[in-house]
Formats: C-alpha cells, structure tokens, sequence
C-alpha cells in the first residue's frame, strides 16, 4: 500500500523530460478515514469531490508548436485513492514536451491517467472557475474578537450549537492552516460551510478552525474531519464544508464534502488563489 512517505515528497526529484504517467502517485484514502471512525470497508458518509486548479499546463501540437492553458481536475470523494499533489504537478509537466494532435486528445488522456491512480472516472475541463465576489461565501467569521490558545491537535470540543435555534446559514473564514504530514510545509486555506439546523456558535468555531494551526494532514483528510466533527458535535440537519487552499507548484486544492443529497456548491476560486 502506498503511503504518503514513499512518494516525491520532501524529495529531490529531476524535472520530467517525458510524457510519464507513473509518476501520478495514488494513496489509498481507507487509512486515514480508519484513523476518523470510519469503516474502510463502507462507502463514505458523505457525497464530495475534490477539485484540483492547474495553472500551468503545456504540450505541443501535432507540429510541435508549444500549446498553454488552464484546467480544472475533479476527483470524486469516492474514490479508492486520492493523487498526491507534487506527483500531479510533475506528471502535467511531463506532458510538456509531448505531441497531442489536438486539445481534446490531451484532455482524453489526462482523465484517463488521472481515473487509473484515483480508482475512479475524473472530470477534465479546459479554463478556471470565477473568483468569488463579496456575499458569494456568507458571513465571514474572521472579525471576531475572541482569545486563542489552541493551535493543534485539532479541538472538536470547541463546537457547539443552540438546539432550540434552527437556521439555515453560511459560514466562511480565510484563517485555515495546516501542516504538510511529510515535509512539514504550511498549507494555507480558507473554509466555507453551509449548514441547516441547530445554530452554530461562531467563536467556537472559529477557534475550532483555528486549532487546526499546527495540524499534519493531507488538505482532504483536514476536509473530512473538520465535517465529520461539526456533524458530530452540532447535529446540523445538511452540512456542506468546502476548503480553498492556496496555490502551490501551480495547483491549487479545493475538496468539498456534503450530506448526500446536498448539490455541489458553485465552483469559485478565493482572490487567494
């Protein structure tokens, strides 16, 4: 079984000089989600995808004139394995010095590398989301005024809701941080929850989020346990929780996991990103 210290990370690797597929470098979801309560054996309680931004794609034509553009990857959350990000950097790299004899071929062949590592169909589209504009992502949580001490493991015990104040509401802040578990990295975020239910209370929360400061974990294992400990500790009714992290090696991350049933939220990008 792969795991996150076998790949590329944290190491030295030469720039790819050709069109390779096996440097995509899939780690099977089951062993973190083992670690959250959850039984690998099960589908996941929850619907998701995670969407990957690719700022730097670039090929040759069937004349071999250099082709440049952006895209964007999804990966469902159902999937057996998640794509390592410095893998997938390298690999869309090596698609540099390779002939495509059009923009659909390499579109064909990217979600078919890509499908092969995850263990599921992966969606490809050419160009980016919109960035988000003021009153897309609810109220911002960032100008509370509160103390904060706890700055990892992450705090569940922070959360809480009003049983007798039912809402429907939208939450988001930009103060998520978490540490890359193989180099130690900072990973950079902001995260956006959509809720129905028991009312939320927000300076909890925001030192909830906040104690994820000195965290190591994979951007969609942060995801999926920030979701599964409101769901646990706030009861909502439908809760979405979507993370925008920053950008880096020209990818940026944006996992979304949902109550199933729930419609994926509108794509959008953080002037961040």
């Amino acid at each position: 079984m792969n795991t996150a210290q076998d790949s590329s990370l944290g190491r030295e690797v030469a720039y790819p000089t050709a069109y390779d597929p096996g440097l995509l470098f899939p780690i099977p979801r089951a062993g973190a989600r083992a670690e959250l309560g959850l039984d690998p054996t099960a589908p996941p309680p929850f619907a998701g995808h995670d969407r990957w931004h690719a700022f730097e794609l670039g090929w040759l034509d069937g004349r071999g004139k250099p082709r440049v553009a952006t895209a964007t990857l999804q990966v469902p959350a159902d999937s057996p394995n998640l794509v390592e990000s410095k893998s997938l950097k390298l690999y869309l790299n090596s698609l540099n010095g390779a002939r495509f004899d059009s923009a659909e071929a390499l579109r064909v062949r990217v979600m078919d590398d890509l499908a092969r590592a995850a263990g599921a169909p992966v969606a490809f589209a050419f160009g980016l989301p919109p960035l988000a504009t003021a009153g897309d992502d609810g109220q911002c949580l960032d100008d509370i005024e509160a103390d904060f001490d706890r700055y990892g493991p992450p705090a569940p015990e922070l959360l809480a809701a009003d049983p007798d104040a039912a809402v429907e509401e939208r939450l988001c802040s930009a103060l998520l941080k978490s540490n890359c578990p193989v180099t130690g990295q900072p990973d950079w975020g902001s995260v956006h929850l959509h809720y129905r239910g028991p009312r939320i209370e927000r300076t909890g929360l925001l030192r909830y989020l906040v104690s994820f400061r000195e965290h190591a974990g994979f951007h969609e294992q942060c995801v999926e346990r920030i979701f599964l400990d409101v769901l646990a500790r706030c009861r909502p009714q439908a809760l979405s929780v979507e993370a925008r992290y920053t950008r880096r090696g020209g990818l940026d991350i944006n996992p979304w996991r949902a109550t199933p049933g729930l419609p994926a939220p509108r794509a959008l990008r953080d002037p961040r990103q």
